[in-house]
């Protein structure tokens, strides 16, 4: 890598399944194949901590970290991890252990926030919703990002929050043609809660998408997750 291409940026994809990861070179665009491995079951912090410092061995070397995490994220604390374990990572202050651990500046975001920032446009009311594990939520407003809420923790039909209705385990049990119905379901409902003028969906399971969506509506790559960590450093914290 040359180093006019800098700073690179180490950027980080943490999923309730797969952790991913690669480096970053000034535009955000990757300059390392991207390495992909399970996530730890259970996946306490030390163990995720671990995880990660096996993949940074494979990848060269960087100036800074961004990380996606699957959870509420404050100041770069933890306050709820839904598919980690929220008991093990409440009031873990992830971005200080990053910094720590590998001796680089580190930012850290909710991942479906970081996916949103890889795609938005930066024009009017734009949001992500990304199917995983769980039901990713972010929201942004003329490309900032709005204060996170707990929106995937919000009941959508019943008692099943968006994570359960939408998420790994409802996708298996309820087959592609109930799950896309579900999706659809959820993006009406989004609709008029949000007003969005823009939605994009993303995450492993959005290849499952099938028939045509709302023209404002659209399909994202999921290396976004990845790429969409440089935009944490686009501005002072």
């Amino acid at each position: 890598m040359s180093a006019a291409n800098g700073p690179f940026t180490l950027a980080i994809d943490i999923g309730g399944t797969g952790l991913k990861a690669s480096v970053l070179d000034h535009r955000g665009e990757m300059a390392a194949p991207r390495i992909h491995v399970p996530t730890p079951h259970p996946c306490p912090p030390e163990a995720l901590l671990a995880a990660l410092a096996e993949m940074v061995r494979q990848l060269p070397d960087f100036h800074r970290i961004s990380a996606g995490f699957p959870g509420a994220v404050r100041a770069g604390t933890v306050l709820t991890a839904p598919n980690l374990g929220t008991k093990a990572w409440a009031g873990f202050p992830l971005e200080k252990h990053l910094a720590e651990r590998f001796g680089r500046p580190a930012r850290v975001l909710n991942d479906a926030e970081v996916q949103g920032l890889g795609v938005i446009r930066g024009v009017g009311m734009e949001m992500i919703l990304t199917l995983g594990t769980g039901a990713g939520i972010g929201i942004f407003f003329n490309g900032l990002v709005a204060p996170h809420i707990e929106l995937s923790q919000h009941p959508v039909h019943k008692q099943l929050t968006y994570d359960l209705y939408l998420g790994k385990e409802a996708f298996e049990k309820t087959g592609v043609k109930r799950w896309n119905k579900r999706v659809r379901n959820a993006i009406d409902i989004l609709a008029r809660v949000v007003l969005f003028d823009k939605l994009y969906l993303g995450g492993g399971n959005a290849a499952h998408i099938k028939g045509d969506l709302p023209a404002n509506v659209e399909i994202v790559a999921n290396e976004a997750g990845i790429t969409g960590g440089i935009a944490l450093w686009r501005d002072p914290a």
